[in-house]
């Protein structure tokens, strides 16, 4: 198939041949990881499912831009504590059109080739690889669900079809000492990747660049045939992590055409800056939160050419109440959601989920993320701290205020940011790797 390049005089004819690519692909979304390095806001839901932003799900940025993209059959891959993740996806992502064969299916390990759960990014997929043969795309677009980010997928697809690569694998610049947590890829002048090198101790950096590195953001598109093949040869290695960073592409890069595409070629929407954050752990979901409270963010939430797409609950404004010297709502450079009232008290540089009540009497809450359906009573003052869901806080709690007390009674980031859930108040210390049932609110795990 011939793309239109970008000089073309007919852009309408490359849009229509994008949207061709579009309909002949098949999205797989991996979100069956517990995401470790977010400690206990992932004690009871997947890495997929947390919350972001006030009313989103970290899921909800990939899935959008499928949509966005014209993507519109898509799998998600789901295995730790999926609950939450299964109930927002049953909420907020049923709106396909069956009968044009559109739909987000939800596809968990169910042992269907192997008695094995998903052993790894490639066993997820091959495990159901059945689903795939009967759908019959002519590509498959592999995602990651545990990034935020704007991408427009198609112009990947233009790319990867006039290449007639195998694989195509997008790719951004990053800080070389960070590159050590990123498969590192080196590519020649045509873009292709002649090396890849998963999570290495001393990165490759970029020709002319030697601060920079050239990095794989986890969003893989392949020829659906040539994916087939390498997964059922992977399947059959003993030894092998069945996985696509560790195992797939390290062994394809010197033998198949596989090309990378740079991100800055897909996130010039709306003339908006590129937007990329791993959430990899809770110092980075607390900054990537704290970033949309600036007054012109990164990531443009109100950008209506490219809706972020969620499960819309329904409910009432946010309410502020009592305006006299000694007690009055007020919210400074702050998201507030649905729902939420704030009662006589303070609130400054912070992300309100929904339902969220703050209630007056010298209450401070500054540098903070609070949940969905938290309580923050008389007296409180919050700083840095991240509130776990359905959490309330005692008159007069304090914290993010002392490192000592906080690493003593609640969970301490290594930057200093204080997270605090319903065990921890209820026992007096940070919970175990395996909390108790009892640990858990009622009613939370149904949230």
């Amino acid at each position: 198939m011939i793309i239109p390049s970008d000089h073309d005089d007919d852009p309408a004819q490359r849009s229509r041949i994008i949207s061709n690519l579009a309909k002949e692909t098949f999205a797989m979304v991996l979100a069956g990881g517990r995401g470790r390095g977010l400690g206990p806001l992932t004690e009871w839901r997947c890495h997929a499912a947390l919350p972001f932003g006030g009313k989103f799900r970290i899921i909800d940025f990939s899935l959008s831009n499928c949509i966005n993209s014209g993507i519109r059959r898509i799998g998600v891959l789901t295995q730790y504590k999926a609950h939450s993740l299964i109930r927002h996806l049953h909420l907020g992502w049923g709106f396909f059109r069956g009968e044009l064969n559109e739909f987000v299916g939800i596809l968990p390990a169910q042992q269907r080739l192997a008695e094995s759960w998903y052993r790894g990014t490639a066993d997820a997929v091959f495990q159901n690889i059945d689903i795939l043969r009967t759908q019959g795309p002519r590509y498959v677009l592999i995602l990651a669900s545990d990034h935020v980010y704007k991408m427009d997928y198609g112009m990947m697809l233009a790319e990867h079809a006039q290449s007639h690569a195998d694989m195509t694998i997008a790719c951004l610049e990053v800080p070389i000492h960070e590159a050590h947590a990123f498969g590192v890829v080196t590519v020649d002048e045509s873009e292709r990747i002649t090396s890849f090198q998963e999570k290495p101790a001393n990165p490759t950096a970029v020709p002319d660049k030697p601060e920079q590195a050239l990095v794989s953001m986890g969003v893989y598109l392949f020829k659906s045939e040539f994916l087939f093949d390498q997964l059922i040869r992977n399947a059959d290695i003993a030894d092998s992590g069945h996985d696509f960073g560790k195992d797939i592409i390290p062994n394809i890069v010197s033998e198949h055409c596989v090309m990378a595409h740079r991100f800055r070629r897909s996130c010039n929407l709306s003339a908006q800056r590129c937007y990329w954050r791993d959430i990899g752990n809770i110092d980075a979901y607390w900054e990537a939160n704290m970033e949309l409270i600036q007054t012109t963010p990164a990531l443009n939430l109100y950008d209506r050419t490219w809706p972020i797409w969620t499960y819309q609950e329904q409910l009432p404004p946010a309410k502020f109440i009592f305006d006299s010297p000694s007690r009055r709502g007020v919210a400074l450079d702050s998201l507030v959601s649905g729902g939420c009232i704030i009662s006589g008290a303070m609130v400054r540089r912070s992300v309100l989920f929904s339902n969220v009540v703050v209630d007056g009497g010298k209450t401070l809450v500054e540098d903070s993320l609070l949940l969905p359906d938290v309580h923050i009573s008389p007296g409180a003052r919050l700083r840095r701290t991240i509130v776990e869901r359905g959490t309330e806080i005692p008159p007069g709690l304090v914290a993010g205020e002392s490192a000592d007390d906080d690493a003593r009674r609640f969970y301490r980031s290594p930057r200093g940011v204080t997270l605090i859930n319903s065990a921890m108040l209820k026992n007096g210390r940070v919970p175990s790797e395996s909390p108790a049932l009892g640990s858990i609110p009622p009613g939370w795990a149904d949230q």
